[in-house]
């Protein structure tokens, strides 16, 4: 049991390198497999375990960001409740897997137990998924025909073989057998192994063949990163001064276009957050936001808190049109239990009083996150997904159903200091760039902020707490990916897989 534990605790921490700050997107394979390899043979509940013991060292320390300012409690409260989901796996392969690895089973597991921490509770928290640590992968372009699904169940049925290959390689003929027995051993050893590595192999190489477009026809865009006075969780507290800093900014950015040192741009981007101050009803906000708009003299979209409806606040993407002011809106449609509203408030304050420096929930919004801004070369369609919506998958797919060309992700990552979740971030950004097919202008009020092409590569980017501007040419595009228009059904053929393979172990152990 030892070495179950001990592979256990390496694939939690294999999963946790391959994402952004460490970058080993292949550990990922092996974190898979060695989960694979430790719960062969021991049943549903030492599975479960076993899935846990990997599932905390998977998200402890990815998730460490959450703790930053807040303190350990929150960061150790998610971290377990994600792990649950992985012991989850580690139940089902337990289970399933009675006499050796099933790479098929593993796969599915990985992707509905990824489905269900996605969508439960409160929503979900779809963050660390395996596909967002594939972005530098030769398999990314999965992502266009399966969604971000399909990546991870590739991926994990890519550590599902290298684990059965493992096995087959320390498995040796028992000296107790006849020399039949042997002899069909071996051949079996001799076939399986390198069929089960060149299908690895291929699952792994074979997407390089899968077409990435990046034509349409040319949208320039500017991306404010205007930073953030203190790093802090009391940022809000200076939210004047992010403002001011975020217009500086923006003429700073007209003054390099007007000396020819920038192109001009079609369009001009704030963060999330970039405007605290609700310049709906602040005069001095509007004043501000004006200055910068008649600076850069194309359209803008502002970042903004709205003090609204009723005894809450909204997050909102506000589109600015030179001499008209705000003309439409976007009101961020699920925001973050436990950091942007809290639920059953009066309970979890008996765990920690941090809940109250969410002092009013945010609203959510009800209206999908597209809009029509209109510049040279026409009206544009433009996808808007507000920080932590980007990894919501239906929210993303839709705003390209509804007609989105080029999609924009304002953020704010100034709670969470210099650590790897703006990272993660960008890369879940450039791999949607790549299932949906569109361009992505990832935008941080403190960083880090890309331009993302709809083959995921960036051609801009900034550094963490920095002032700077991101500028790019990306295409506006209209096509619809495989992935787009098979929607969630990738998931549910995985779920009923899941449960086909589970109703036969049961039916086939009651009959034994």
């Amino acid at each position: 049991m030892l070495l179950r534990l001990v592979l256990s605790v390496a694939a939690g921490l294999s999963l946790w390198l391959a994402f952004p700050g460490h970058d080993l997107w292949w550990m990922a394979y092996l974190g898979i497999g060695a989960l694979a390899l430790a719960t062969v043979g021991v049943g549903f509940w030492r599975g479960f375990g076993l899935g846990l013991v990997a599932g905390l060292a998977y998200f402890v320390p990815l998730l460490s960001w959450t703790g930053i300012f807040v303190g350990s409690l929150p960061w150790m409260a998610l971290s377990v409740l994600e792990a649950l989901y992985i012991a989850g796996i580690g139940a089902v392969c337990g289970f399933l897997q009675r006499r050796g690895v099933r790479p098929l089973t593993v796969a599915l597991a990985w992707v509905v137990s990824e489905l269900a921490r996605s969508t439960t509770p409160f929503g979900g928290f779809p963050w660390g998924r395996v596909a967002f640590s594939q972005a530098d992968a030769p398999l990314l372009a999965v992502a266009s025909v399966l969604g971000t699904p399909g990546v991870t169940f590739v991926a994990s049925l890519v550590g599902g073989l290298l684990a059965l290959v493992a096995q087959l390689l320390l498995t040796r003929p028992s000296h107790t057998g006849t020399p039949g027995e042997k002899g069909r051993h071996g051949i079996r050893l001799a076939w399986q192994t390198p069929t089960a590595a060149l299908a690895a192999l291929a699952l792994l190489l074979g997407p390089l063949l899968i077409p990435r477009p990046i034509d349409g026809e040319p949208l320039q865009v500017i991306g404010i990163q205007g930073n953030v006075p203190e790093m802090t969780l009391e940022f809000n507290a200076q939210r004047r001064a992010v403002l001011d800093m975020h217009v500086a900014t923006t003429k700073r950015a007209a003054e390099l276009v007007e000396a020819g040192e920038l192109p001009e741009p079609d369009l001009v981007l704030w963060p999330e957050n970039s405007s605290d101050i609700d310049p709906l009803r602040n005069a001095d906000a509007a004043t501000v936001i004006n200055e910068a708009l008649d600076a850069v003299g194309v359209p803008l979209i502002v970042g903004g808190v709205l003090r609204e409806p009723e005894n809450h606040v909204s997050n909102a993407s506000l589109l600015y049109l030179p001499g008209q002011g705000v003309v439409d809106r976007y009101i961020k449609q699920r925001p973050v239990p436990f950091a942007e509203y809290i639920p059953y408030r009066d309970f979890f304050r008996l765990f920690s009083d941090k809940v109250d420096l969410v002092a009013r929930d945010f609203a959510a919004g009800d209206e999908p996150g597209v809009m029509s801004v209109p510049v040279a070369s026409g009206d544009l369609v433009l996808g808007i997904a507000i920080c932590f919506e980007v990894v919501v998958d239906d929210l993303m797919r839709e705003n390209v159903r509804e007609g989105a060309e080029v999609l924009f992700v304002p953020t704010n990552n100034a709670t969470f200091g210099f650590t790897d979740e703006s990272e993660q971030q960008l890369a879940a950004s450039r791999v949607k760039a790549v299932e949906l097919a569109r361009p992505v202008v990832h935008v941080s009020t403190v960083g880090v902020s890309g331009v993302i092409q709809p083959d995921g590569s960036v051609v801009d980017k900034t550094e963490l707490f920095t002032q700077d501007i991101i500028s790019g040419s990306v295409p506006r595009r209209t096509d619809l990916t495989l992935a787009v228009q098979l929607g969630p059904w990738p998931e549910r053929v995985a779920l009923i897989g899941l449960v086909v393979l589970l109703a036969g172990a049961v039916l086939r152990r009651r009959n034994s």
